[in-house]
């Protein structure tokens, strides 16, 4: 498996971070809350569950965007953050979603914040579908770290 991360100068904003296993399968693009401790080399909880998600979909490479580049393990520090987006951020999400065959939201309850929810579902809107692994309670898209490996992907509600 080859590994790649794009951060920005100062290492607190993450860009992008792909992994590929398989170049002749189609990549997913899985569109997020923030990033964690993740990088080019090391996987954290979350990017090995998209990862193994990613290989039952068939899928042979994975790009991970997050709705916020902020780096934190703890989403409620993005509240605090003066520039939790990052400059490039939007860019990113859309060359992502643009060069995958495959879409999946999943930024969990906490994307509403900022609205920034609605703003990513308007840069991206243009693919059809978009995928997720439900909604919750607060009508958001399922956050994948907790869901059972069973889980299977629905069209996002729009």
């Amino acid at each position: 498996m080859t590994g790649s991360a794009i951060f920005d100068k100062s290492g607190r904003y993450r860009y992008s971070l792909s992994r590929m296993w398989n170049c002749k399968r189609p990549k997913a693009a899985f569109v997020m809350l923030n990033p964690s401790r993740a990088d080019a080399e090391m996987n954290d909880p979350t990017i090995s569950r998209c990862i193994a998600f990613a290989e039952k979909l068939g899928c042979g490479a994975l790009e991970v965007v997050n709705l916020f580049a902020y780096r934190t393990a703890y989403p409620q520090e993005l509240r605090a953050c003066r520039r939790p987006v990052g400059k490039l951020n939007d860019q990113y999400i859309g060359k992502a979603v643009e060069t995958s065959s495959l879409v999946v939201v999943a930024w969990g309850n906490w994307g509403c914040l900022h609205g920034r929810d609605t703003e990513v579902l308007k840069l991206i809107s243009s693919k059809d579908p978009l995928f997720c692994f439900g909604i919750t309670l607060k009508g958001q898209p399922r956050h994948p770290l907790f869901l059972p490996s069973d889980i299977e992907l629905v069209p996002l509600p729009r």
